[in-house]
């Protein structure tokens, strides 16, 4: 995967937001994605399986659940380190004046 790869991957709203989700708790299920982020189970799946297919995130079985962690721990401070980034400047870009 390439760097473009990799930032398609994670700059939708709802992917990126259960990255940052994943950086707080390291292991969340679909459930609990569901809950935290109030957006439907099929759109939660359809993300998941999307950045697992990217290799972005990867899973285990647990029962009858699917736990869901980011990767590696590479990719795991590239999403602190944009979180962490995006706060300090000022003024970002929103959907309205977007390059």
């Amino acid at each position: 995967m390439n760097g473009i790869s990799l930032l398609k991957c994670i700059c939708d709203e709802t992917r990126y937001e259960i990255l940052e989700l994943l950086q707080e708790s390291k292991e969340m299920c679909v459930n609990d994605f569901v809950e935290r982020l109030g957006k439907g189970q099929p759109l939660i799946s359809h993300h998941l399986k999307t950045l697992k297919r990217c290799g972005i995130v990867k899973s285990r079985e647990e029962g009858k659940k699917s736990m869901y962690m980011i990767s590696s721990s590479q990719l795991s401070e590239l999403i602190s380190s944009i979180t962490r980034t995006s706060e300090k400047i000022p003024v970002l870009c929103t959907d309205d004046n977007c390059c």
